[in-house]
């Protein structure tokens, strides 16, 4: 006998751990986003369980957030990091695991909101077995991805037919951005229900602190001119691209600091691609000017607030959790002018987009903004109030739960049949 109640939802994330450390392999954005949706929805009254997969047997298998919400750590395939596009053999057990904890606890879930397109294919497949409201966040699309990388990887095919299905089939998939809503409209389907909610950030974490004082306590120069990137090591971040721009900059010779925050692991493509990015910089002669402090955990707001300029130079992003970081901390973003970023950042008004990979377009949009101390406070202060009205959690949260409750009290959806691609 299963107990459910329509307040217990499950958020899978099989690829991205809501309880890892950010900044380590392929632990970024994805996974801010479900601990922070999950956490702020237990707070609106929800009972949240955030499913992963375990990539080491030293994991604990449940961490306890809060009272309402928890990360589950489900065994499916080594007990090992792997890399996404390896996962997909693995999702059945993943699928066998999930219903075996739920025959375990008693209980079955009457939603869940899967993420990313491995999560969506674990989702159509429970919906197959149970009554389910399966709700979906892509984070990514692979018919976005190839169209910027020359080789495809061997398991494309099968990805672009799981997003097609999710889409045509779930319940309802939230787009983050309208640009990623047309995306998915003109590269992926025509059918399905699509709901727009944006990613949200933590106003109460950024935003708090001045940049005089955060630079005191990192001990950066009150003075110097100041880009910040915050983000993997991964090609497609487009920190090339940074470095060059950095090179190109007319405060390059005069005070400028490059800080490239993020994590990585020796070994690991994340670590191979710091080791490349390093070589550029001493390449470049800008060892002496560029920090690489590693993951930034505590100390990511001081950061965000002691920079002049936030840096978001992917070749793509569905929305950029960084950009609104950094509005939310009063610092003007320069973004390329990609998917969500063009909906995130306000030209001229939060800051500037450019064209991806043009380290000169990049060169001079920096200029401007170091150059013009008055316009960069007025881009900051402009970035926070955006952030205020369009991005908080629990505003963000509120919306989300506005529709699982919408779609909760139609029950015809949770019994229809789910197609599933294999």
């Amino acid at each position: 006998m299963f107990s459910v109640s329509v307040n217990r939802i499950a958020l899978i994330s099989v690829d991205g751990d809501p309880a890892a450390e950010i900044g380590q392999e392929e632990a970024g954005g994805q996974n801010v986003y479900v601990r922070q949706v999950g956490q702020a929805l237990a707070q609106q009254g929800w009972q949240v369980d955030m499913f992963t997969r375990k990539t080491s047997p030293t994991q604990p298998a449940i961490v306890e957030h809060s009272a309402n919400c928890r990360t589950i750590r489900l065994v499916a395939g080594p007990q090992e990091f792997m890399n996404r596009d390896r996962l997909f053999s693995h999702l059945p057990e993943f699928v066998q695991a999930f219903q075996i904890f739920q025959h375990q606890q008693g209980i079955q879930y009457p939603l869940v909101h899967t993420h990313y397109w491995l999560s969506s294919w674990v989702g159509m497949q429970l919906k197959r077995h149970q009554p389910l409201t399966q709700v979906h966040t892509y984070h990514s699309l692979g018919a976005v991805k190839y169209q910027s990388i020359s080789k495809l990887p061997e398991i494309a095919d099968t990805r672009l037919a799981v997003e097609k299905a999710c889409l045509e089939t779930v319940d309802c998939v939230i787009a983050t951005s309208p640009q990623e809503e047309q995306q998915l409209r003109t590269l992926v389907s025509s059918k399905g229900q699509i709901y727009m909610i944006p990613c949200g950030t933590d106003l109460e974490r950024f935003g708090r602190v001045s940049r005089l004082t955060a630079r005191h306590h990192l001990g950066i120069d009150p003075y110097a001119p100041v880009v910040l990137y915050v983000g993997r090591f991964d090609p497609r971040k487009g920190i090339e691209t940074l470095v060059r721009a950095a090179a190109r900059s007319q405060f390059c010779h005069y005070g400028l600091q490059l800080i490239i925050g993020g994590g990585s692991r020796p070994g690991q493509s994340d670590g191979l691609e710091r080791e490349r990015i390093e070589n550029l910089v001493t390449s470049l002669g800008l060892a002496d000017c560029t920090e690489f402090p590693g993951r930034l955990d505590e100390t990511l707001p001081l950061y965000y607030a002691a920079a002049d300029v936030c840096v978001v130079p992917s070749h793509y992003e569905p929305f950029g959790l960084v950009a609104i970081e950094a509005m939310a901390s009063r610092t003007p973003v320069i973004a390329s002018q990609v998917g969500g970023l063009q909906f995130t950042v306000i030209p001229q008004v939060t800051g500037l987009l450019v064209p991806p990979k043009d380290d000169t377009a990049l060169a001079i949009a920096m200029d401007q903004v170091l150059s013009s101390p008055n316009w960069r406070n007025q881009m900051g202060e402009a970035g926070r109030m955006r952030a205020e009205i369009a991005f908080g959690w629990n505003s963000v949260a509120s919306r989300m739960s506005q529709l699982y409750s919408t779609l909760l009290s139609q029950p015809s959806f949770a019994h229809k049949p789910t197609p599933v691609a294999a």
